[in-house]
Parts: C-alpha cells; structure tokens; sequence
C-alpha cells in the first residue's frame, strides 16, 4: 500500500491554501466512509471560521478539520481522479479554493517494492503566529491522513510504512517511539520504530477481521527524555482482502407456501454472511438459485432477490396433491456476485407446499342404507364415507355433515369418525314403528373451513340416506298409571275395588289378550282378576295401618303379553282412604305421680285418637260411677279440646298406687268413647313437691313375675360359680396323680443322658468311648487297673430288687409303690449319692489349661506373687489390696 503523500513548501504566512494542487496517492479500491487525505489551510487570523466544500460531494466530503472522506465505494482508474476543494469565510465569504490530484497506487510486489516506492516523511506540524517573528509550533495544527496497509501481506518483514521525523533534528539529537496497541500495548510489536531515523515499519502480515485499525501515537523527545514535539496520532487502517468466504447462517433453510399462491407470493428469507469488510466488494454478496427439485410443473418456480435473498415464487401452479414439497440449491457469491473473483458457498432452501381447501369432501355413494329397531336410541344405524385429495386429519380434510331433509322432528344427528373421516347417523330419539316406518334423510358433507376461493361443492357433496324401523314387542302400559282411587277405610274382604287395565302398544303383532298378576301389595289387602284386570279385597282397609303413608296406600300390578320376547310393563294403583270413626281414644300418658296431700297434686292428661278430624278431638273426659271411691278420693277438669287436669279431690290419700278410670269420648258422628286406666302413684313429697318414697314405692309396685326373674338369675349365676370351682379342683387332682403314675423308664434319674458331645483338643485323640457306656454294659471291673475307677461308677455288688409297677396299678397302691421303691434305693450301693461328683463326659488327660481346683484351695492362694497387680493401673487396686498386700 503506498502512503500518502502530502506536500507543503511555502513557510510564508498568507492566509489560504499553501498549493493551488495537492497531489495525493491512495488506495485502488476506495470505500465509503474512508478518510483519504488532509488539505492544510493556513489562516494568519486564528479566529476565523473557515467552511469547506467539494466540487463532487456524491464523491468526497471535506470535514471542518480539513479531512476528506471518501462518500461511496468505488474503484480509481488508472487515470487521476480531480476535484475541488474550497475553503469559505462565514464571516466575510471569502473564498479560495484548490485542486486535488488523486493517483492509485501502482501493483508492486517483491524487492521492487523498496526501489519503486519513496518512504513518506511526517514531519511534526508548526504554525506562526501573526504577530511573532519565531515559529512556534501548535500541537495537533493538522491531522495526519491515515495510512492504508493491506491484509495478509506476504512481506518482506518488517516492511517500511513512513519516516517520522521532526526538523529540530538539524540541530539537536532526537529519539522517536510510538506508543498505542500494535506498539507497546497489546497486541505488541506488530509496529516498530527506529529511534534514530524514526522509521515506522510492520513485523508481520494483519488480518482485518481481528483488528481493522490501529490508533498509534508518535513522540520526539531529546537525548535527556525531554519532549522536543508534541506527540502526533497516526492511524494505520488494514485494507480488506477477499480471503473469506460467505457463510449461510443455516446449512438448511425450512420454509412453507399455500398450494395455489399467485406469482410474487413471498416464501422465505435466507441470509448468508462474510466475515470480509461489508462496505467493500469483498464482503458484498449476491444470491442465485443454482437448481430446484422436482421441476414440475415448472423448472424455475421460485425466485431469489439477489441483494436480501428473499425468496418468491415467479410462477403459478403449486399444488400440493401433485408436489409437497420444493427442494432449492441457493448460492451467496461475494464480490457483488463476481464469478471470476468472488468465492461461494451454497445451502439448501426446503420450501413445503402447504394445503388448502381446494378440494371438496364427495360422498361414495349416492343412497346409502341402513335399519333400526323401534325404541332404541344412541345406535349407528348408517356409515357414510367420503373421499377427500386434501391432506388426512387437517381442517381441509376433516368432513362435518348435516341433514337438510327428511328429518323434521331431530331423530337423528351424524357424527365424524375422526379416523376414518366417515359419517355415523346415530338415533338420538325413540322411534315408534306404529307412527313412522320408514326415514330418507338428505345429507351434506362440508369441510372445517371454507373451500378456497373459487371452488364450488359438486353434486357428489350431498347423499340421501334410507332408514327402515324395525318393528319389535314393545311392552304394555297401564292407562292411567298411576291410577288414583278414593275409597273409606272399613271396605271388607271380598268387595270389589276398582278395573286397572293396560294396552298393548303393538298392533301389527298377531297377539293374545294380556294377563295381569300383583307385583306388590305391602298390607295383602288387594287381588286382581288375570283376564279382566279386576282388583278386588281380600282383608279390611284401614287407614291407620302402618302401610298407609298420607292416607294413600300403594299398590303395583304387571301387564304381560305372550310375544317373542314377552314383555311386561307395571302400573300404580294410589288408593286414597277416606277416615272413619272407627278408634276410640286413649289417655295419655298411661302413669303419673302426684302427693298425698291436696296441695300440689294437679296431673296433666292428653287424649289420643288414632282418627282425624271430624272423628277426633275435642274430647270430653269423666269419670266412671263405679266404683264410688274413684269419684270420691279424685276429680278430672278438660282444660282444653284434648287436655284434661286429674286430681285428689280429698285432702289425704295414703301413698300408694292406684288405677285411676278414665272416661274419654270423641266428636265423631256417632261417637267413640273407651275407658282408660291411668296407674297413679302416690308418694310422700317435699316442700318443693317433690316425691322422697319413690323407691319403695316402686318396689312395692314391684310385680310377682319380675321377683321370679330376678331370683332365677341369681340362682343361675351360683350354679355357674360352684361348677367352675369343682372343675378347677378335678383339674388339680387330675395333675397329681399323672405325676405319681409316671412310668420308671421315663425317670431321668436312672437314665444316662447324652446333652451334647463336644471334642477336646489335641490330646483327646485317645478318646475313651467305653467311659460314655451306660453301667450295664461296661466290662467287668475286675480286668482294669487299680486306681482309674471313676466315683460316679456302680460298685460291684448284688443287685437289689426293686418293685415292679403293675400295668395297671390301683390308685391306692400309689402309696405302697412309692414306700417301697424308696427303701430299696436307700438299700442300694450302686446308686450314687446326691451330692458326689459325678462326670457327664470325657475330654482327654494332661490339659494345658491346668486345673482349676487352686480357685476352691486356700492353701494355694499363699504360694503366689501378686505384687505386679499394684502395675496394672487403679483399675486393678482393689484387686491388688486383697491379694497382695501380705498377711493382712
């Protein structure tokens, strides 16, 4: 990349530009944005306000510092590229103006690169003063036009970029160095500079995608560090090379279009990126499609905008029954496209065609057919099918269908299979053969959406359906049900009630007359004739019965024919019982308790009738003539229709019980009376009327029958107590005498008894097994040795004669038996005695373990040392006291 070169050789002060021409040499590629050169006004006036412009302002800017940027992208010729740059005082227009001069590099590659090109000189600015004969410099008078260095450089390193250099260096001795990231900042020692000469030169190739520019800062300073210049900026920028290609964001783009869609209709974006400069040629890119499959009905369906890669369809004719689905090869180029320059990269666009409704549902059949059986509901009695080129089980294939004849009353519906798409024509009311023995229905078969625009329902959408009733046995009914009689209560056995007859709904049906029989009569109080359906009585009505609810009794009759299958139905007949006075009250409660004396003894009575009015209540009440004491000690008073008051009529009545007569009439028509027994007690009371002998009033009320009941339980209860005392002793005699009639082999005593046979060491490989033997079968004592014989061994003597247990022996011989074997045993040598050493078992001679006998010897214990007890700790110290501690 050659710098730029800027030139400037008049050091008068004269307000304007210090050339009429400034040459600059620039990159070929030019783009937007991009600072290209400085042009250095000189103004004498510190304070004026200078404006600048450009003959081509769609090319070139100039900004208020004096920097020109490039407006657009665009590639220099190989001619120079001139303009105009003017420079305006806004206070006294004053206007100059320059020519620029813009040359493109020349292509240079290798050693000639150094002899063709003249390493730049920047020398740092100064600027005079109007009023001061000595130059003085003035930090940052003029921006340094940004040098352009190209990417992936292939060298030679490090490559010269310019010279810095300050014109103080004639008379002092300088040092330069520049300072920013790429120098000493990270990433370092891309740049370096020599501090002698100032040459600024790149160690190694860059890459625009890591960093597009370089902010760096240069500093002359004196041989003692002193700062000699202020410090200038210089901008590096890295020219973009075309060394990336464009990369899609998805290897596979997914996208839809309604079957039928007009040309135009947009699809679906795809986007591809290059990681290139987006400003220049490099990262530009243009989009084609390279091929589609399949090609029917057309080869180029589709169209990509080249610049967004928006994708459209260009021609008509998509129809997913015939394609579902588009499949694109897309290619990004950059370069703008270029394909002999720019590189590529392709992906895939998948673009489905998606369904509308742009085919009607059509039935398979004209007339379709079907049956039902009279009465029954919520049967398919029909399937309709229809064929539908949409896409299954989507609202362009799902069928809905109506009825739009033939079914008045709304006996049917039609439902959709989900699956299958069909049609059920299912019975929603009870249909009667008698009425209707035959349906045509006219169907219409419609889809979840509208057909698309344009389309119309063929013939084929609509269907008749011919349904034929089946004619069955249907069941009788009772007419009326339920059938409400009115009758008084009172009606005798026998009498007849009421006719209750039911109809046979079928009468196409070659049948007999019906039978009818009693399905329930809770008091049995009814009959009904077979044939006639004649109900008679078969035990008096009564209203008060319990069956009776409300005055109403219920009862239910059956209705049957003799069809295939016979069938029955059933009937209520209500029997509303009218009240007669047929029950005479009752008084209640049936006892009470009043005082000996006069005052208080008022008792509160009520009268009962089962009856209702006018056969009940008001009630008078009275007392009988007979006997005349009843009249003489008591009186009654009605108090009101159904209360009456009984008390003494004298001033003392010994305590007592007493069955009072009570006379009580109704208001029937004829009247009902009955006398009443009320049981009164009379008792002793307290000041507060209170009874204090009403337990011995009681039990004195206490009735023969009851004291019987009460001595039997007592009774009952001892006789269980002493057969549970005579058991328990017969239990315990019982367990003595199984003891004493033990039989003499199950004595343990007389018996060896092996418990357990547990081996000795080492040394009980000799093992004795005649020493286990039980003493019958040992040898004779005479052929062993002197001095081995055990204690526990059976002398050698005369064996005594023991009593023989009969088989069965009497309970009183228990005694004898017990005597006598104790003698004999007490007459016994060979039986060991109680309290000798006896050995149960046999475990070797001469064991390590030692004896233990020296625990039972206290003649032992003095021919030990214990002293090193006292060296076991506090634990052993008790033990030690005892043992070791001398005589003591």
């Amino acid at each position: 990349q050659a710098p730029i070169k800027a030139t400037c050789e008049d050091l008068s002060c004269k307000t304007g530009f210090p050339e009429d021409v400034h040459s600059a040499v620039v990159s070929r590629s030019v783009h937007g944005g991009q600072p290209l050169l400085n042009v250095r006004f000189r103004s004498c006036d510190g304070n004026k306000k200078i404006h600048f412009g450009s003959s081509e302002p769609e090319d070139f800017r100039v900004g208020e510092d004096g920097v020109v940027y490039a407006e657009r992208s665009f590639q220099l010729s190989a001619e120079p590229t001139e303009f105009v740059v003017s420079a305006q005082d806004k206070e006294t227009q004053q206007e100059w103006q320059m020519r620029v001069k813009l040359t493109a590099e020349p292509a240079f590659t290798g050693a000639s690169e150094k002899d063709q090109r003249k390493i730049e000189e920047i020398i740092f600015p100064w600027q005079q003063y109007k009023h001061s004969s000595s130059l003085k410099r003035q930090k940052r008078d003029w921006v340094i036009p940004p040098i352009n260095l190209p990417e992936n450089s292939k060298g030679p390193f490090p490559q010269e970029l310019v010279r810095i250099r300050s014109d103080r260096d004639k008379s002092l001795s300088l040092r330069y160095s520049v300072t920013g990231p790429g120098a000493d900042q990270p990433p370092t020692g891309i740049f370096i500079i020599n501090p002698i000469s100032g040459q600024l030169s790149v160690t190694k190739p860059l890459d625009r995608e890591q960093i597009a520019s370089f902010h760096l800062r240069a500093h002359a300073v004196d041989v003692n560090g002193n700062q000699v210049e202020n410090p200038i900026d210089i901008v590096i920028n890295v020219i973009d090379m075309n060394d990336n290609r464009p990369e899609f964001l998805h290897q596979v783009w997914n996208g839809t279009v309604p079957e039928g869609s007009k040309p135009g209709t947009y699809v679906m974006t795809v986007t591809a990126i290059d990681a290139d400069d987006p400003n220049a040629q490099n990262g530009m890119l243009r989009y084609r499609i390279l091929s589609q499959a399949p090609s029917s009905p057309s080869q180029n369906m589709f169209t990509i905008n080249n610049e967004t890669g928006d994708i459209i369809t260009v021609a008509a004719g998509l129809d997913r029954e015939k394609v579902q689905q588009y499949t694109l090869i897309i290619q990004a180029t950059d370069m703008e496209g270029n394909p002999t320059y720019g590189l590529s990269n392709t992906a895939t666009a998948v673009i489905a065609v998606t369904d509308v409704n742009d085919n009607p549902p059509e039935f398979t059949a004209m007339t379709f057919y079907g049956e039902v059986p009279e009465n029954r509901v919520d049967v398919i009695v029909a399937n309709l099918t229809v064929t539908d080129k949409d896409q299954p089980h989507t609202p362009a294939w799902n069928a809905m269908y109506r009825m739009t004849g033939g079914d008045p009353t709304g006996r049917f519906t039609i439902l959709t299979d989900p699956n299958s798409n069909d049609g059920l024509v299912t019975v929603v009311k009870p249909i009667d053969f008698e009425t209707n023995r035959m349906f045509v229905l006219t169907v219409a078969a419609e889809n979840q959406v509208p057909l698309a625009k344009g389309i119309q329902h063929p013939p084929q959408s609509t269907a008749t359906v011919s349904i034929t009733v089946i004619d069955v046995n249907e069941s009788p009914y009772f007419v009326p049900n339920p059938k409400l009689v009115r009758q008084e209560e009172g009606l005798m056995a026998g009498s007849m009630l009421t006719t209750f007859t039911a109809q046979d709904p079928d009468r196409y049906m070659q049948q007999t007359s019906l039978r009818y029989s009693k399905l329930s009569d809770p008091a049995n109080w009814l009959k009904i004739d077979p044939v006639n359906g004649q109900i008679t009585t078969t035990a008096v009505l009564d209203r008060e019965s319990i069956y009776v609810q409300n005055n109403m009794y219920n009862a239910t009759f059956l209705a049957s024919d003799n069809g295939i299958p016979p069938m029955s139905g059933t009937g209520t007949l209500q029997i509303y019982l009218l009240d007669i006075n047929d029950n005479a009250p009752q008084v209640h409660p049936k006892e009470a308790t009043t005082c000996e004396t006069l005052q208080p003894n008022a008792i509160n009575i009520t009268a009962v009738d089962p009856d209702i009015d006018p056969n009940a209540g008001p009630f008078a009440f009275e007392l009988p003539d007979t006997p005349a004491s009843i009249k003489r000690n008591w009186t009654i008073v009605r108090i009101s229709g159904d209360h009456a008051q009984l008390s003494l009529r004298i001033r003392f009545l010994e305590a007592g019980i007493y069955d009072v007569p009570i006379v009580i009439t109704d208001s029937g028509n004829p009247h009902a009376s009955s006398t009443s027994l009320l049981k009164v007690k009379v008792c002793q009371c307290d000041l507060n009327g209170d009874c204090t002998d009403v337990d011995r009033i009681v039990g004195a009320g206490l009735g023969t029958g009851a004291i019987i009941a009460i001595l039997l339980c007592i009774i009952i209860l001892l006789i269980l107590v002493l057969m549970f005392v005579v058991w328990m002793k017969r239990r315990d005699k019982e367990r003595q005498a199984k003891q004493l009639l033990i039989d003499p082999e199950d004595d343990v005593r007389d018996n060896i008894l092996k418990y357990d046979e547990e081996g000795g060491g080492e040394e009980d490989q000799d093992y004795d097994l005649s020493q286990l033997q039980q003493p019958d079968t040992l040898e004779p004592d005479a052929i062993k040795p002197v001095g081995i014989r055990r204690l526990d061994e059976r002398p050698i003597h005369a064996e005594p004669q023991y009593p023989v247990r009969s088989a069965a022996p009497h309970p009183g011989d228990i005694g004898d038996f017990i005597n006598e074997g104790l003698k004999a045993a007490d007459s016994d040598p060979t039986a060991p005695p109680y309290d000798s050493l006896l050995v149960f078992d046999y475990e070797g001679s001469g064991s390590t373990a030692g004896s233990l006998s020296s625990l039972n010897s206290s003649s032992s214990g003095g021919e030990q040392d214990y002293d090193y007890l006292n060296d076991w700790g506090p634990r052993f110290k008790k033990l030690a006291d005892m043992y070791g501690g001398g005589d003591d």
